[in-house]
């Protein structure tokens, strides 16, 4: 065992395993013709000594810095910490670290951003947006490769990874009609908003596909849970025969379920509910749970990480836009009927 109160060095790790120093180069940074039984020499005398790689070293041998930026909108941490948990899940396989920077939707704070980035010399950039629409290409940028996520660029030859919310909201409506429900209503949040506007292409389409239609016309408004209390209330006064509502989001979800308790209706024996984003606070604290599209952001924060590792070791990003799936979480907000 090597003293502690010495540091390892890799001319240890040569001693040890009985090669040279280049040898072991090789094999700590992967590269070389080298047998398979040298290889697991080598890392079995760098696991023994305890040797740690030097970080300086490796950026200098590789010239990177093994660090990325991680360029966030949004400082409630609602979607941008599902996509951040995702992309160290991928950037740490190799061992890459990332700044967080949190911008709180400001384009000046995010220019400093960018430029502390660039002088701390990092392999490349996430950037995390918390609304789909398209946003402006970062600025200002040396030549290192970038991921949109979530929000995607509007140069389409950028990076992007993105949610396929039309599909998402198609789980959602397919689901209601096999759990019975035939008339079925959509409360969203505004209009204006680009995954307003493609979960209501959706929810129409797969009624559609079904050979149904939807009860009314969409409900625009906002994104909480007084809006859903107020168009519950709104809804089975004017279409009182309506048996589920798909809702745009888990707040208005629940508040569609508590307008809709206080209109003498039961969730979800007389009308099933759906939300989306599977955010669990809201989700399991609605009375009953409410059943929820997740947008799976996790899932766009490891593409987007394993994209930008790829594009690191490329010199280049794959442009255009990635698509990840939804999934849905069932509760028992859309139990089937007579279940």
């Amino acid at each position: 065992m090597a003293d502690r109160r010495n540091r390892v060095g890799i001319v240890d790790v040569a001693r040890r395993a009985g090669v040279s120093v280049g040898t072991v180069s090789k094999v700590l940074n992967g590269r070389g013709q080298l047998r398979d039984e040298t290889r697991a020499r080598v890392r079995a005398a760098a696991q023994e000594l305890g040797f740690v790689p030097s970080a300086v070293a490796a950026s200098l041998h590789t010239g990177r810095t093994y660090t990325v930026g991680l360029i966030m909108t949004d400082h409630h941490g609602r979607f941008s910490l599902p996509i951040l948990h995702g992309a160290e899940d991928a950037l740490g396989w190799d061992e890459t670290l990332a700044f967080v920077c949190d911008t709180r939707d400001d384009p000046i704070r995010e220019q400093h951003y960018v430029r502390s980035l660039a002088r701390r010399r990092v392999d490349g950039i996430i950037v995390a947006g918390r609304r789909t629409e398209p946003r402006p290409p970062l600025v200002g940028l040396p030549q290192v490769p970038v991921v949109y996520a979530f929000a995607r660029s509007a140069d389409p030859a950028d990076c992007s990874v993105v949610v396929d919310e039309e599909a998402g909201a198609v789980l959602a409506v397919e689901h209601l009609l096999r759990t019975g429900r035939r008339r079925i209503a959509h409360v969203t949040g505004p209009h204006g908003h680009a995954s307003v506007r493609t979960r209501v292409d959706g929810t129409l389409r797969a009624l559609r596909e079904a050979g149904l239609e939807l009860v009314g016309e969409p409900w625009y408004g906002g994104w909480s849970e007084v809006w859903g209390r107020f168009a519950a209330a709104s809804l089975v006064r004017e279409h009182p025969e309506v048996d589920a509502v798909f809702c745009g989001s888990d707040a208005i979800g629940r508040g569609v379920a508590e307008g809709l308790r206080d209109s003498g209706r039961r969730v979800p024996e007389d009308i099933a509910l759906v939300g989306v984003d599977n955010w669990l606070p809201t989700a399991e604290g609605s009375r009953p749970p409410l059943t929820s599209v997740d947008l799976n952001l996790q899932q766009v924060g490891r593409t987007a990480g394993a994209l930008l590792l790829e594009a690191i070791q490329r010199g280049s990003t794959e442009p255009g836009a990635h698509t990840v799936p939804c999934r849905l979480v069932v509760r028992a907000s859309s139990a089937p009927v007579g279940g």
